[in-house]
């Protein structure tokens, strides 16, 4: 889905590159062979959509957010059991 809207995208700006002129012999081949390119291309890439970057980035965030709440509890513990327990043993 990403992959085809920058595609469209990138091949709309190339289109009105030459939309500037009058149709140049092959234009029309260039710009598909531009168009097969970029396909090639970003189907090699491992992108993803901003919408499931951002869903990652808040599971990530829930994920340190526990992390941190569990050190402090284990640090709580250990001190709670370094005083507990006899300092010769």
């Amino acid at each position: 889905m990403l992959n085809q809207k920058l595609i469209e995208s990138l091949s709309s700006q190339l289109s009105e590159l030459f939309a500037g002129g009058r149709e140049l012999p092959g234009q029309e081949a260039m710009r598909q062979q531009v168009r097969s390119l970029l396909q090639g291309s970003f189907a090699r890439l491992d992108l993803v959509t901003r919408e499931e970057f951002d869903a990652q980035a808040a599971v990530l965030a829930r994920t340190r957010e526990k992390v941190d709440q569990m050190e402090a509890k284990l640090a709580e513990i250990e001190a709670r059991l370094a005083h507990e327990t006899p300092a010769g043993d």
